[in-house]
């Protein structure tokens, strides 16, 4: 068997860290890969909607990662409706696609007012009292934003699986499960 140029795609517990570590690199570094998942979820009518959004939270011990978000955003309603999500991540350096799966819970109000505390004023306007995301307007710029704790939230997601797939020189692909404690599973890439 050949050796990887990435070690830690070579067994599934050092995958599985390798995964977490990225994940919290996210958080904590603005250039990070996984800063700017894409976040994927089921409208209201069933139809697919995915966003980039801004990882903020990543705790590998309880397997469970946090998004800020407008309360008035098109996907509180379809969180609402399905509260499941999904993640993509893709590490170009890595060559590392990652995918996640997650029950999404929704806080707001005094249970994010520590969170709020500490977001710059500067960007707190993009948690407002004014139009809500995506409602028509009769110009590019015809909107005003004022900062409002009760317009943000936070989407809690409780991971229940993260699937990586790696495109080294031998690609690997595999799954880790809440469901068996996150044993991991080899899969055909």
């Amino acid at each position: 068997m050949s050796r990887s140029e990435h070690p830690w795609a070579e067994a599934l517990p050092l995958l599985y860290n390798h995964l977490w570590a990225c994940l919290t690199q996210g958080v904590n570094d603005r250039h990070g890969p996984a800063r700017h998942p894409t976040l994927a979820t089921v409208s209201e009518k069933g139809e697919p909607q995915a966003r980039t959004i801004v990882l903020r939270e990543a705790d590998p011990h309880a397997a469970t990662l946090a998004t800020y978000t407008d309360i008035h955003s098109d996907k509180i309603a379809a969180l609402r409706a399905n509260p499941v999500a999904g993640l993509h991540i893709w590490d170009a350096k890595q060559k590392l696609q990652v995918r996640i799966e997650a029950n999404v819970t929704l806080l707001s109000g005094d249970e994010v007012s520590a969170r709020w505390q500490r977001i710059p004023e500067h960007a707190r306007t993009a948690y407002s009292s004014g139009p809500a995301p995506g409602e028509p307007i009769a110009d590019s710029l015809a909107y005003t934003k004022t900062p409002a704790q009760r317009a943000f939230a936070v989407l809690w997601l409780e991971v229940q699986t993260i699937e990586a797939l790696h495109l080294g020189q031998q690609h690997r692909r595999a799954v880790f499960k809440r469901a068996d404690g996150w044993a991991g599973q080899w899969l055909v890439p």
